[in-house]
């Protein structure tokens, strides 16, 4: 069992990508089910003020480090994590692993054509692959019990090892956590944006500023009325919240 380490409120995963793949291979042979959160900055701090999503991300089976700031935090605060996990960088070494080893796939949410789009470039890299199932429903807050059926008909239809979920988060978690135990699935993980970025609809950021902790910016450079209230209102105050945490643990 992996540990798992405090940040803010939310118990962290420290897990290394290659660990974290065979524990999916062991999972997908045993008679378990699994969800997968993904937590960046903003998540962990949306997290502190919704007792639900909260709840949500401490009892997820896994709860991933995406994002330079948690990791940085994890080593000030003495509790190092393995290693930053993002969204971008699972969903591709988890086509390459089910490709490898013949476990099947369901792409659920993100803009309509995306998922279509990510199919199309899955099986272009991996001949062969197993995707059993793609549905992008209409956008809503809150989805209607017909739309909610139709999505779990669909998925329990396809009988898929994953159920990968873009709805962005919390939305994806939320959905996730009320529905894995009715889908004929093992392992649900909230990806957030990554299908565009992987099928190659949106660009990443440049390898050196993904390293150096830049990746934000690129990210705010490309779309800056979406992602300036992210990085320049809420993300800051990530800072005075983990030196406070810092100096509890301290002076407890």
């Amino acid at each position: 069992m992996h540990p798992k380490h405090n940040i803010l409120g939310i118990q962290i995963s420290s897990i290394s990508m290659s660990n974290l793949l065979d524990d999916f291979a062991g999972l997908i042979r045993s008679s378990s089910k699994a969800s997968v959160c993904i937590t960046p900055v903003n998540s962990i701090l949306a997290a502190r003020k919704n007792a639900q999503v909260l709840a949500i991300y401490n009892n997820a089976n896994y709860t991933l480090c995406d994002g330079v700031p948690v990791l940085w935090a994890s080593r000030f605060l003495g509790t190092p994590i393995e290693q930053r996990i993002t969204g971008l960088d699972l969903l591709p070494a988890l086509l390459e692993f089910c490709a490898t080893h013949n476990f099947s796939l369901f792409f659920l949410g993100a803009s309509p054509g995306c998922g279509l789009s990510l199919k199309a470039k899955a099986e272009q890299l991996y001949p062969g692959i197993n995707i059993n199932g793609v549905y992008c429903p209409p956008f809503a807050e809150k989805f209607e019990q017909a739309e909610n059926d139709k999505m779990i008909a669909l998925i329990n239809e396809a009988k898929p090892d994953f159920v990968l979920v873009s709805l962005t988060a919390p939305k994806q978690d939320i959905w996730i956590a009320e529905n894995l135990q009715k889908l004929d699935t093992k392992i649900c993980i909230g990806i957030g944006g990554a299908f565009e970025v992987t099928a190659g609809l949106i660009p990443r950021a440049p390898h050196w500023m993904q390293v150096n902790g830049l990746e934000w910016f690129y990210r705010f450079y490309k779309e800056p009325k979406r992602m300036f209230k992210r990085y320049f209102i809420e993300a800051p105050v990530f800072i005075p919240l983990m030196l406070l945490q810092k100096l509890k643990s301290i002076f407890k």
